[in-house]
């Protein structure tokens, strides 16, 4: 694996589930041990919908804001923000500004089944 990569090398995959939403991933679980590193972008009036994981998601927001609910609970995130969210705990993003909503998300290298909340 290459120690140092460039952002703009890695091609933004679009997010089906989502509106306006992309994801690149940066560090794959071929190509390191414990944890994998994906960029997301939510675009202007874009949006993740409710969804959960089986493995946990830190998180550091790069660019933007937006709201984002973990469990019963609705937060406003923007730059610099570090966001925790548990495993199996059902989470959203809906992109509240002007800007692209923009973070790094890292999670383990274990099985992740998602599942979308009806």
């Amino acid at each position: 694996m290459k120690k140092v990569k460039n952002i703009n090398s890695f091609v933004k995959e679009k997010i089906n589930v989502g509106e306006k939403t992309y994801k690149q991933v940066l560090i794959s679980s071929e190509e390191a041990p414990n944890f994998a590193m994906r960029k997301f972008t939510i675009e202007p009036n874009g949006f993740m919908p409710l969804h959960n994981n089986t493995v946990e998601h830190e998180q550091y927001i790069l660019n933007g804001s937006a709201e984002v609910q973990i469990g019963d609970e609705i937060l406003q995130v923007k730059k610099d923000d570090i966001v925790f969210i548990p495993a199996e705990v059902f989470h959203s993003y809906k992109n509240i500004g002007n800007d692209n909503f923009e973070f790094l998300c890292l999670v383990p290298n274990q099985e992740d089944k998602i599942t979308l909340k009806k």
